[in-house]
């Protein structure tokens, strides 16, 4: 299959906003896909790489070459290309990195190029969410979309799975079960606003703290051990605490769910990014565990000696978790109905530092890679006045739009306003037509990508919380930010102060 053909899919997907269109252009691609392609078409279709990342950013793709003339790239070709560019290593290495990407993008038209560079810096915007490629593909397939679901949650992988049903149909779904020692996708939890909220879709329910830390799975098989990180990748070796822990149990087989994080001796947890540069380190793990123990806190089990408990309720689950595991590390939790005594220990788990708790169905069934209706979060959302200072031109239906943000906080001592991220979330139509004209009125200068203004203009911004980050100027970075409406009625002056925003990095 051509690249172009991708690349128009997508801007049609891109270019709707009904669901059902979306789904029918999707199937209708992959129906022509063959099967040595389906895993290269189902990433891009979903706007990823199928290497998830090459070791390239937007700064080697700034100045594109001359495009060619007529689409003549494949699948195949333009995934090789990125294959050998991301397995480039050692001195020299980003110059030729630059060099083979500049060669790519010189034999594909300026539709491709624009599609690869947005794919490539992870800004391809086109509306092919997981929930609608997994409808896509069950209809390319004609099997039910449950099926599709349940593959890709015991793969964790969903271009792997549409080549196993482009390839053998049904049949190649059906090859597709829980083995320990092969993550599986981890099950995610809707929002409320409060534990009352909650309560009333599921009650009565576990009610767990809910951490700041790294999703885990571990997987034991006999004495082999393996830890694997919420987007399933293997960071066994550096996470010895886990491995230590999984090896006392007494148990030949496991499959466990859990969070871990650092803790500070009194117990409160460090800030996300501390935990994440220990978790993330792979080198000299022993120094940094002795400086920075990772604690473990296990809340699920998926799999206990020969047995699949995915199916089973989780009332079932946490009775075999509680004989398989010692309660010192597992999640605090109550199990209750009751509104006050909820909110009790909600506000218990604040006061320890936490983000909040999870409200837990027990009924529920392990609903990986969803956001099932089985498991809710509560946590506190916490939101700024910050002055816009750029956008950026949106993609596929937002074409046309000034759409993702530069936030910026306020410096009293110098009168500037120094960035701390981007945002195109909780933007709607009107919003977007409206701050396009609005910005460009304001506007100080532009790029190929951006509109700078005048920072003028003030919007109401809700986050989850922030980290440190060296990525902006301001040393911290939003979490989860989006956009709740803008404050004409607010001066710049008035703006909330980056020392506002770093004091929330604890």
């Amino acid at each position: 299959m051509l690249l172009a053909e991708i690349v128009e899919t997508s801007a049609a997907v891109g270019g709707t906003a009904a669901r059902s269109e979306k789904i029918d252009r999707l199937a209708a691609t992959l129906k022509r896909v063959q099967p040595g392609e389906a895993s290269i078409a189902a990433a891009y279709l979903s706007s990823q790489l199928r290497q998830r990342q090459i070791g390239v950013g937007y700064a080697s793709m700034r100045d594109l070459p001359e495009p060619a003339a007529a689409p003549s790239l494949t699948l195949q070709q333009v995934d090789a290309a990125l294959e050998s560019i991301g397995t480039l290593g050692g001195k020299d290495s980003q110059a030729e990195r630059r060099r083979l990407l500049q060669q790519l993008l010189a034999r594909a038209t300026r539709e491709e190029q624009h599609f690869l560079v947005r794919l490539i810096i992870g800004e391809l915007r086109q509306g092919a969410l997981e929930g609608v490629m997994h409808e896509a593909l069950a209809r390319a397939l004609n099997v039910p979309v449950a099926d599709v679901r349940r593959a890709v949650m015991l793969r964790g992988d969903l271009h792997a799975v549409a080549e196993a049903g482009l390839r053998d149909g049904s049949a190649g779904l059906d090859e597709f079960r829980l083995r320990v020692g092969q993550p599986v996708q981890p099950m995610l939890a809707q929002s409320a606003t409060s534990v009352a909220a909650a309560l009333e879709r599921a009650s009565p329910a576990a009610i767990d703290w809910k951490l700041d830390g790294a999703r885990v799975q571990i997987h034991r098989q006999g004495t082999d051990i393996r830890v694997f990180t919420r987007s399933l990748d293997d960071i066994t070796s550096r996470v010895p605490e886990l491995v230590e822990m999984t090896r006392s149990l007494e148990v030949d087989s496991i499959v466990l769910d859990g969070e871990t994080l650092a803790l500070k001796p009194d117990g409160r947890p460090h800030p996300f990014q501390v935990s994440a540069s220990r978790f993330g380190s792979r080198l000299d793990v022993e120094r940094l565990r002795a400086r920075l123990p990772l604690t473990p806190f296990v809340f699920d089990i998926l799999h206990l000696d020969g047995e699949d408990l995915i199916d089973h309720s989780l009332d079932e689950r946490l009775a075999m978790l509680s004989g398989a595991v010692a309660e010192h590390w597992r999640v605090p939790r109550i199990v209750t109905a009751d509104v006050e005594a909820a909110d009790a220990f909600v506000a218990d788990t604040l006061a320890r530092g936490h983000e909040g708790v999870v409200v837990k169905a027990l009924n529920s069934l392990y609903e990986a890679g969803r956001r099932g209706t089985g498991w809710i979060k509560v946590k506190p959302v916490h939101s700024f006045d910050l002055v816009i200072l750029a956008a950026e031109w949106g993609h596929g239906r937002r074409s046309g739009w000034l759409s993702n943000l530069h936030l910026g906080a306020r410096e009293p001592a110098t009168g500037e306003f120094v960035m701390l991220g981007k945002t195109f979330k909780g933007l709607t139509d009107e919003m977007l037509r409206w701050q396009t004209d609005r910005l460009q009125a304001i506007e100080s200068h532009r790029d190929r990508w951006s509109v700078y203004v005048r920072p003028e203009l003030v919007v109401e911004v809700r986050f989850d919380g922030v980290q440190r980050s060296s990525r902006y100027p301001g040393g911290v970075a939003l979490r989860f930010a989006r956009v709740v409406r803008y404050r004409e009625d607010k001066r710049p002056e008035e703006a909330d102060t980056l020392e506002a925003v770093q004091a929330l990095c604890g």
